[in-house]
């Protein structure tokens, strides 16, 4: 990392809190990643910012835990670029590589073995749909309740079960009707917990 690059970054992390960072245009709602929300927002349209603030905003991507390799590569690209480079990555590459990225995380979920009915048709159906915005509706929301769907058929199951336990039987039908994080919870964790 080049040295500029390298103050750029310092100064980027250590005053983030105390300033407020002129970011990309196209980012005037906020968006969001798979683990966290990132809100990004501006006055100043891309074209008209200044090359610090352009590379400020590439940091704060690149500062990001949930940037994936195809962001992380593309905006390392755009720092070692010129003026024009940051400018084209904020308006558009952040776009396209993140589309990489979520393309990528969709084919995961799609190979693994634990994914259920509902999971792998909302997600065939965003790689088919085949847009940015279907990869990342499915990847913000879109998952979460179709493994919800998956996890309420997976509890009818052992609701179904005539020899589980009363009390296992009574945590199962308060499950059934929760959040898609209760439903997760009971069965990675409060089914073991009611029966052991």
């Amino acid at each position: 990392m080049s040295q500029h690059r390298t103050a750029l970054f310092i100064a980027t992390i250590a005053l983030t809190p105390a300033i407020l960072v002129t970011t990309p245009a196209f980012a005037t709602a906020p968006t969001t990643t798979t683990a966290t929300t990132t809100t990004v927002t501006t006055d100043t349209p891309v074209d008209e910012m200044s090359e610090d603030d352009l590379r400020i905003a590439v940091l704060r991507i690149l500062a990001d835990e949930d940037s994936g390799k195809a962001v992380v590569r593309e905006a390392n690209k755009a720092l070692d670029g010129t003026v024009e480079d940051l400018r084209t990555f904020l308006k558009t590459g952040y776009r396209l590589a993140r589309f990489e990225d979520d393309r990528v995380a969709v084919f995961r979920i799609l190979g693994d073995k634990n994914s259920g009915k509902a999971v792998v048709r909302e997600a065939t159906k965003a790689l088919e749909i085949g847009t940015p915005e279907a990869l990342r509706t499915f990847l913000e929301t879109g998952y979460r309740l179709a493994r919800a769907e998956d996890d309420r058929v997976a509890i009818a199951r052992i609701l179904a079960d005539p020899t589980i336990s009363a009390a296992l039987r009574a945590a199962a039908e308060q499950a059934i009707d929760g959040t898609p994080e209760e439903l997760r919870y009971f069965l990675e964790v409060g089914q073991y917990e009611v029966n052991g």
